[in-house]
Order: structure tokens, then sequence, then C-alpha cells
């Protein structure tokens, strides 16, 4: 019995190798080619002597990138208020990283909202590269947007601060929640949160979407204004700084961002700022347009007062005390005043 099961093993074996034999003679065709696909673009040249790699260090390096993130840690745009994103379309847009990038990327957000949002983070504004020829195209900083932007309270506007200063348009801008007061018919204020919301940075640099109330004050021309046309979001407020509480991505503009114009130190508001804002403030008040919270009192209300309210509420939530746009300010505040005190 040992030796018939012996044979059998041995049997198996030898069927094995004659079996490699045999089909190891036999000719595999090869598989049918395809048509020759186009030719790649050609890459950028190298120079002579110099490491390939030593732009992508200049960025890409510990050095660079810890002061960046110490800062970034006592940035307002690192909480983001992400829960207001919880649910709600309207707020997902610049209150998630989820809704921030469905809106560069498709346009809008998912209209049932974010279950579990994400606070912004460097994933939020940074992708990838659009070019690698910095020294031709130059630095997009892998930021998702650096195109012109077409604002949501007004298809027909585009603005265009140019490159790096583009991304912090899309959220640095009025909602399109409620039209601008205009003409002499009666307004109806239908929410508390009447007004811009708390984005109209890049309408008010750029001299646009106030309600332009006629009087004494000139308006100026938009995109006049020389913080509009001699600077930009980045160089006011990402410059550089060894104090990682200012400037990089703290967006706290620092000294030395403002003194190359400003040689005797940047003003904190521009010139009667608080004053007249607290008369636009108490010509509001003696209408009963706040409620104790200071939110509006929604209702019906004459033209003047409805602009004025959102005059108000522009320059407010503009948080800049009028150094964004000193003359537009100026012409918002002046003459909002005037028409309530006529």
């Amino acid at each position: 019995m040992k030796t018939s099961h012996l044979l059998r093993i041995l049997m198996i074996v030898i069927s094995g190798f004659l079996f490699i034999q045999c089909t190891s003679d036999l000719e595999i065709p090869d598989p049918i080619a395809g048509p020759a696909g186009a030719d790649g673009r050609d890459g950028v040249d190298g120079t002579d002597g110099v490491d390939g790699t030593a732009s992508c260090v200049s960025c890409h390096s510990n050095a660079t990138r810890e002061p960046l993130l110490a800062s970034w840690d006592v940035a307002k745009h690192n909480t983001g208020f992400v829960s207001f994103a919880a649910g709600r379309a309207d707020c997902a847009q610049c209150h998630s990283e989820e809704g921030y990038i469905d809106y560069l990327n498709i346009g809008e957000v998912d209209t049932a909202g974010y279950t579990n949002p994400s606070r912004f983070n460097c994933t939020t504004c940074h992708d990838k590269h659009s070019t690698f020829d910095f020294e031709n195209d130059g630095f997009d900083y892998a930021l998702r947007n650096i195109e012109a932007v077409t604002l949501v309270i007004d298809e027909a506007t585009v603005i265009d601060f140019g490159d790096a200063s583009n991304n912090c348009i899309t959220c640095h801008q009025p909602r399109n929640s409620y039209e601008i007061p205009s003409g002499t018919a009666d307004y109806e204020i239908t929410s508390k949160r009447f007004g811009p919301h708390y984005g109209p940075q890049s309408t008010m640099l750029e001299g646009i979407m106030g309600a332009n109330i006629a009087g004494a004050e000139a308006y100026p021309g938009v995109g006049s204004a020389t913080h509009r046309t001699g600077s930009s979001c980045v160089s006011c407020h990402m410059g550089e700084s060894s104090d990682t509480s200012q400037g990089l991505h703290s967006w706290v503009p620092t000294d030395a961002a403002c003194v190359a114009c400003h040689p005797n130190g940047a003003p904190d508001e521009i010139a009667g700022f608080s004053q007249d804002m607290a008369t636009l403030e108490a010509l509001l008040e003696a209408n009963n347009m706040f409620d104790v919270d200071g939110y509006y009192v929604p209702g019906t209300y004459s033209a003047k007062l409805a602009q004025a309210a959102w005059n108000y509420r522009t320059l407010l939530e503009d948080n800049s005390n009028g150094i964004h746009n000193p003359a537009y300010t100026r012409a918002l505040l002046k003459n909002s005043i005037e028409a309530l005190q006529e």
C-alpha cells in the first residue's frame, strides 16, 4: 500500500514537469497595440548648476511652514464658526471646508447642508499648483482660486483684485439674501439680520454695493481707492513678520505693511468715523429700527430709512473703520445722515 501511494505521488510530479515543458515552447501573441497618444507638453528646461527643487524648497520647508502655522493658530479663519454650516446651505459656502470647495468647484453647495462640516485648514484654500513656471506665470501658491470673482449679490458684477487676493473675494462679499434698497418706494425689511452680512470688505474696497443716497458728499469712482489701486488684500493683511500674531496667516495688518505709504503710522480709523457712525446709529434708533439686542426690527420703512440702515450695517461689518475706502465710506455716512436729518 505504501509503495502504491508513493508511485501515485511520483506520477503527479512527473506530469507537472511534462506540462511545464510542453507549454514553455508555446508562443504567446503580443496584445494588439492601440493608437498612439498625443505627445505630452514639454517640461521647462532646468538651469545648469541649479538644484531643480530649489524653487519648491523656498516654500515647502520647515523654516517657511512653521511661522505660517503659528500665525494660523491665532487667526479667526482657524475657527470659522463651522457650526453655522451644519444643516444650513446658505452658511456652508464660507463656514466649512466642504461648502467652500463645492462652491468653487461646482458653483454651489449641498442644499441639505453638511452633517459633519470641517473647519478651515490648509487644504481649504490650497490645493495644487496650476503652473510650475513661476518665473513667467507668477506664484499661484496652489490657491484654489486666483481668477476674478462674480458676486453672488449681483451676477452682472465681477471683481478682479488680481491673483492671490481674488481668493479672498469668494467669502468677503455681501451675501445674496437681501436686495439693496434703492429708489423712493417703501421697503420691507424681512429679517433682523438685514444687511450684507459680515463680508462687504471686497465691495467696500471696490466702492460698490452701498445704497448710494444722493447728497452733498460726492461718491468716488468705482475701483479708485488708493488701497484698491496701490495695494491688495495680501500685501496689507499677510505681510512678512517675526511676530506670528501679525501678518502671515493671522491676517492682522503689520505696521511694516503700512509705513511705506503711512510714514507717521497707519490710523485706526478715518477722521470722524466713530462720531458719524454714532450719529447715524442714533438717527436709526430714533426711528425705532433696532430691537433691544441691536438687531433691526422687521417691518416696512421709507426708502431713505432702509437705505441708511443698509449703509450703517455695511460700514459696521466692513470692520475697517473706513480705511478700506475712505472716500466711499465718507459719502455713504454723510449722505445717510443728511437724508435722515432732512
